[in-house]
């Protein structure tokens, strides 16, 4: 088979030569495949060449883009090769990103002479938290109030025009810039990998952000909402001086490694090419309607009344019966989790039934969902109620009733030698609070009346005396005592109430 390699600027001797030695080297390799010569598709075939074929973008790769972002500052040396570089930064400080045209002669026309808009976002990295960063994002605004995720160094950056952060999107902001002048944009980065990780015992490691920047141009109504170009790179961010130490333990980690050792790890390069990258899906913020101006002193948010988590308005809790079940609908169970209060990872479940739900584990739930909001998804999946504080037991026939009942107990019992005699009915209390105030207010539900018909209720005592109940009384209630209400009625529709 004959093979030519197209070298510019080789002589043909050369090239023959090449040749020769790469058609010597296939040799065998026809052999091994069992047949006297061989075939660019058998060889092709190999798992080797399906490796790196698999490990090529499905674009040429040789393809320019049109921009360019680097980030300046060092990679870790501790990556290995084909594994995505990883950059650290501290807690912040300011780090220059420079904006840089790469478009061909003719390219992308339309744009000479126009600014574009550039968003920047600092996003997670795991999919997981992906998923549940609106809420991840207000626990950190909820622990850091007045603060933001990312910023810009006004002062330090260059060619920048009208740069904006939107007080409710702490880790984005944006601005114009006009890609035939030089651009270098400075951006701070103000939290810190390990404020995001489940467990916090100390030494642990801290989760991997991305800086992700998403450029458009003008559509015909000046909206920038056309999408041109995206591109992110992998970060963590340690607190001041953070960043330097990790960076020189990684790389007196790599010092020590053997020579074939190093070999199956990246260089460290000291700058970070942002790598090409879809779009980020939630396109709400590029919009052209008027958003706060950029204020380089941190924006502070009110909080909601009467709620313990910021910006959430109190939602009515979930009825009792609604328990999910086996059979229900994907539909059904995205519902399911809007009226239980899971609103933030509908998304997430959105082709999960009922069943599927139902066979997640508590650890797969936390997992997902985080510890807190991953021990109440997994309890509400089980239907677990709160125990209440107290049980205790009541019935409503009143004393004299029941001595006349079990006195007709007695004759049966004694002349036909069985009790089939009536029973009497209790209904269980379940008290939270352990005040009078909710006992009343029970022991009207139970008789339907309004509580302030219950002018009092009283505890029969030793020797038939009437004890007022206080509260210090129901908490000294055993659990599960069992009572018989008598009621005492007086003028106006009010009651006494004996518990007896």
């Amino acid at each position: 088979m004959a093979w030519a390699l197209k070298l510019p600027l080789a002589d043909e001797v050369i090239e023959s030569g090449l040749v020769q030695d790469f058609d010597a080297s296939l040799s065998g390799i026809g052999q091994e495949l069992g047949a006297g010569a061989y075939s660019m598709s058998d060889v092709l075939a190999l798992p080797i060449f399906k490796q790196e074929e698999s490990s090529l973008p499905p674009d040429n790769e040789n393809k320019i883009l049109p921009f360019q972002y680097v980030l300046c500052a060092a990679t870790s040396p501790a990556v290995k090769l084909h594994d995505e570089t990883l950059t650290y930064l501290n807690q912040g400080q300011s780090y220059e990103i420079r904006m840089l045209d790469n478009r061909k002669l003719g390219e992308l026309p339309e744009i000479n002479g126009k600014l574009v808009k550039s968003i920047f976002r600092v996003v997670f990295h795991d999919r997981r938290l992906q998923y549940t960063e609106h809420q991840q994002l207000e626990g950190w605004r909820w622990n850091r109030p007045g603060d933001r995720i990312l910023d810009i160094d006004i002062p330090m950056s260059v060619g920048i025009i009208d740069p904006r952060a939107n007080p409710n999107q702490l880790n984005t902001v944006e601005f114009l810039w006009d890609p035939a002048k030089r651009t270098s944009v400075f951006i701070q980065v103000h939290c810190i990998s390990t404020e995001f990780t489940m467990r916090k015992h100390g030494g642990e490691k801290g989760v991997p952000f991305r800086v992700q920047i998403d450029t458009f141009k003008e559509n015909e109504n000046g909206e920038y909402t056309e999408h041109l170009h995206s591109a992110s790179c992998q970060i963590k961010v340690f607190k001041p001086k953070g960043a330097d130490r990790k960076q020189k333990t990684d790389r007196e980690k790599m010092e020590k490694r053997t020579p074939h050792e190093k070999e199956k790890y990246q260089p460290s390069y000291e700058t970070t090419i942002l790598t090409e990258c879809s779009p980020w899906p939630e396109i709400t913020y590029v919009n052209n309607s008027p958003s706060p101006g950029f204020n380089s002193s941190h924006s502070s948010f009110s909080l909601g009344e009467g709620n313990g988590s910021p910006n959430h308005q109190p939602e009515p809790p979930p009825p009792v019966t609604d328990n999910l079940l086996p059979t229900t609908t994907p539909q059904e169970a995205q519902q399911w989790l809007h009226r239980n209060r899971f609103s933030t990872f509908t998304r997430l479940f959105t082709n999960f039934s009922g069943a599927d739900l139902l066979k997640l584990t508590r650890d797969d739930v936390i997992q997902i969902c985080g510890p807190a909001d991953g021990i109440r998804l997994f309890n509400a999946l089980k239907g677990r109620m709160v125990r209440p504080r107290l049980t205790i037991y009541v019935c409503q026939e009143s004393l004299q009733l029941r001595e006349q009942q079990q006195q007709q107990q007695n004759q049966q019992k004694h002349e036909d030698g069985d009790s089939n005699g009536t029973f009497f009915v209790y209904h269980a209390i379940y008290l939270e609070e352990l005040t009078a105030v909710e006992l009343t207010e029970k022991i009207a539900q139970l008789f339907s009346i309004s509580p302030c018909q219950i002018s009092q209720i009283y505890k029969q005592g030793p020797t038939g005396i009437h004890v007022l109940i206080s509260d210090e009384m129901i908490q000294n209630f055993q659990e599960e005592a069992c009572f018989i209400l008598d009621t005492m009625k007086e003028t106006n529709d009010s009651y006494h109430i004996i518990l007896k």
